[in-house]
């Protein structure tokens, strides 16, 4: 991996969930951990999510959900392909049942992190993808 390439992460929340403390967590990590990061607070709608990304210009797109707002990701997956984001990485963490993984996965998800992922792991998947989503785009 080129170690001059920056990630640049979206961390949110869609839908009707609150509790953002493991969004908050993930997102002052990856900062630290040297990414930039755009954060955004709870409840965020899916063309404010889209447009962000559009105009932030991001590798990834962290969703987080501990209720079953996980739901709502593949109509997210939806907007970023009509929107010409189909190679930005999303990532979810939280709560996802194994059923609900196998949804998400099919509609474009990279990867879904459970409770307790190490925050390492979360780091270290991001810096791998995003080599490939900017060679995808077209932009190294």
């Amino acid at each position: 991996m080129n170690v001059d390439i920056r990630p640049k992460v979206l961390i949110t929340k869609v839908g009707f969930d609150g509790h953002d403390r493991g969004s908050r967590v993930v997102a002052a990590y990856l900062r630290d951990a040297g990414m930039e990061v755009i954060y955004t607070p709870p409840w965020q709608e899916i063309p404010t999510v889209v447009k962000l990304a559009t105009e932030e210009d991001v590798d990834v797109i962290g969703i987080s959900s501990l209720a079953t707002d996980h739901l709502i990701v593949p109509k997210v997956m939806d907007a970023l392909r009509t929107a010409g984001l189909g190679d930005v990485a999303v990532i979810v963490g939280g709560i996802v049942p194994d059923e609900d993984e196998k949804t998400l996965l099919e509609s474009g998800v990279a990867r879904v992190f459970h409770p307790g992922a190490a925050l390492d792991d979360i780091a270290r998947y991001v810096r791998e993808v995003t080599p490939r989503v900017r060679a995808a785009r077209g932009a190294v």
